[in-house]
């Protein structure tokens, strides 16, 4: 295997892949859409381009996540940009057939636009697609990546080229001018971080990618290292040569078996072609990587809890002051970046730190990408310049609330974020302005909820999860959050006490200010931003006996409308507790006492005559 050692070489390389190309490319999600039956299309479509002999004009590519996971499986023909959703394997001959002769879109597969019902013929035209920029995410759709052609031929490893014949310090003030802020939840300026490191004396140092993605429903930084694993290599080198660390580490969850898989591919592609280990392109610079598995603790997002699990001892943070850039793996030096941020990297390095500048706000430079799930038609992840509003978000991209149901808030920032309503959808969405309206950007969790959400028990659920991944080595975080989930067990049991929301308050306020780290500092936001925009659900909760969602069990009432009751019984033989009396083509009545409110009546009713109140 050749091996590159200028950037000449790597130029060369690129014009002679890209020069034996075929004219057209099937990129064919098979990561994501693995779930849906994506390796059953991409297992068709490789039969059909043997089948039909035309392997030297079509070539099959199982690419990483695209992004629109409501529609998988999803598939990109290059160079036209057709784009399919929902294909199946029964498709593959007709798809292979077009690809190889005229490119002609196929009609009956393409997306039809939800407002027009008009057929699109490529994917920049999808609302979906239309309103992202991909800067991060860019190659997820047309790269194979376990191939280091592949990457190569999409400009691979140049950015790395061009910053080892630069100075370290000459990086490090690239990155400070783009102003690039860690993607991990924090929005710690990068450049400063790099910085801090570099300065530390003595030749020992370490850089670490933390891949530990605990939010539930996040997989942005999955989705990257499966699908552009070559990408977070190259910026771990330029972020290695910048702050002087020769050995570099990726710490991922063992959950994330395809990333892991990708990610050991690509490094041992790399190091066969000298683009890790000694010398990298005859720059004088060794740097080499290693991954290593984590059990999935929630808490080794943290980053000294993570460095104290990569030294083998149980993940629980430590206080700080010393900062790991000062002390922190084996004790040495250590830069810590989330792979979205490193992902970052290369994009700089190429276009330069003032048009990385001129994307986004005037504080939170680029772009975020942001799993989008919840109560939105159209789920999946995005990538979108800092500063877009949450209405774009959530309408334009996200299609809107399904089912006729309304916006009721936007959870951001994963379990330690908080609930933003209806009055900030047009609030530019970036660190600062995020962080003023009571929530966190965190690594990009959003969860749309709608007017059937019960705002008190969001808060319960993500503050159990939070407690229960309490890693127990402070007081505040293991005993506080205890006592508050108590609390708003209580409440949603229909058992709340007058004095419960302005002691769950204080509680929050308290494990904030006096946790060790950033997981019980933050395990309150949900709370705390619930009380702040919806308060009055609290108290009637408490006060009322009443979940105004009709969500929370203990305290739902069902009641039959007589005038809309037309008898048909059906909610009579669908209650499992003979709750429901009535004559055959009379009004019906629900008995409170036997009722065990179950919800099968509401079912079960066609005429919309069961009230739950």
């Amino acid at each position: 295997m050749t091996r590159y050692s200028t950037l000449q070489e790597l130029e060369t390389r690129q014009k002679e892949v890209r020069a034996a190309a075929p004219r057209r490319t099937i990129a064919v999600c098979d990561t994501g859409c693995l779930a849906v039956g994506s390796g059953r299309v991409a297992n068709a479509l490789a039969e059909e381009i043997a089948r039909q002999g035309v392997g030297d004009r079509v070539r099959l590519k199982r690419t990483g996540c695209h992004g629109f996971c409501e529609q998988g499986p999803v598939m990109v023909i290059h160079p036209e940009r057709s784009f399919y959703p929902r294909v199946s394997a029964d498709d593959a001959a007709e798809i292979v057939h077009s690809a190889a002769t005229d490119g002609r879109p196929i009609e009956r597969l393409q997306y039809a636009d939800p407002a027009s019902g008009e057929r699109l013929s490529c994917d920049e035209e999808v609302p979906f697609y239309r309103a992202q920029t991909r800067v991060v995410f860019r190659h997820n759709v047309d790269l194979d990546p376990v191939d280091l052609d592949d990457y190569i031929a999409h400009d691979g490893y140049q950015a790395a080229a061009r910053a080892l014949a630069r100075t370290p310090a000459a990086i490090v003030d690239d990155i400070k001018a783009a102003g690039l802020r860690g993607r991990g939840g924090a929005g710690f300026l990068t450049g400063v971080k790099w910085a801090l490191c570099a300065q530390q004396p003595g030749p020992e140092k370490y850089l670490i990618c933390n891949a530990d993605e605990g939010d539930p429903g996040a997989f942005m930084d999955r989705s990257l290292l499966e699908g552009s694993p070559h990408a977070i290599l190259e910026g771990m080198i330029i972020a290695g040569f910048a702050v002087g660390a020769a050995h570099g580490l990726i710490y991922v969850r063992t959950e994330y078996p395809i990333a892991v898989r990708h990610a050991r591919s690509a490094i041992d592609q790399a190091r066969a072609v000298g683009l890790l280990g000694d010398n990298i392109l005859g720059s004088g610079f060794s740097f080499d990587i290693t991954i290593h598995e984590g059990a999935g603790a929630f808490v080794c997002g943290e980053e000294t809890a993570l460095i104290a699990s990569l030294e083998g001892e149980r993940g629980m943070p430590r206080p700080r002051p010393p900062f790991p850039a000062q002390s922190g793996y084996r004790g040495k030096p250590t830069t810590i970046n989330n792979v979205e941020t490193l992902a970052n990297i290369a994009p700089i390095m190429l276009h330069g730190p003032a048009w990385y500048a001129a994307i986004g706000t005037e504080k939170s430079k680029g772009t975020k990408i942001f799993a989008l799930a919840g109560k939105v038609v159209n789920t999946g992840l995005i990538e979108v310049p800092m500063g877009t509003s949450l209405r774009q978000i959530v309408f334009d991209i996200g299609g809107g609330v399904p089912g006729g149901r309304s916006f009721k808030a936007a959870q951001m920032g994963g379990p330690s974020g908080g609930c933003l309503p209806a009055q900030y959808l047009d609030i530019p969405i970036d660190y600062d302005s995020v962080r003023q309206a009571g929530a966190i950007m965190g690594s990009g969790g959003l969860i749309v909820l709608d007017d059937s959400t019960c705002m008190v028990d969001i808060a319960r659920y993500f503050l159990q999860f939070t407690q229960n991944e309490s890693c127990g080595k402070c007081v505040p975080c293991r005993i506080g959050t205890r006592r508050m989930l108590e609390i708003l067990v209580r409440i949603t049991e229909g058992k709340g006490e007058p004095d419960d929301i302005a002691a769950l308050e204080q509680l929050s306020q308290t494990v904030k200010a006096t946790s060790l780290c950033g997981l019980g500092q933050t395990a309150p936001n949900p709370v705390l931003s619930t009380l702040r925009h919806f308060r009055d659900e609290y108290e009637a909760h408490v006060y009322d006996k009443r979940c105004p969602a009709g969500y929370c069990k203990a305290l739902r009432r069902y009641s039959i409308v007589a005038e809309t009751c037309t008898g048909c019984r059906a909610c009579a033989k669908a209650c499992p507790s003979g709750a429901i009396a009535g004559q055959s083509k009379r009004p019906h009545r629900i008995d409170p006492a036997l009722c065990t409110r179950c919800g099968a009546c509401v079912e079960a009713c066609k005429y919309d005559a069961v009230l739950v109140n």
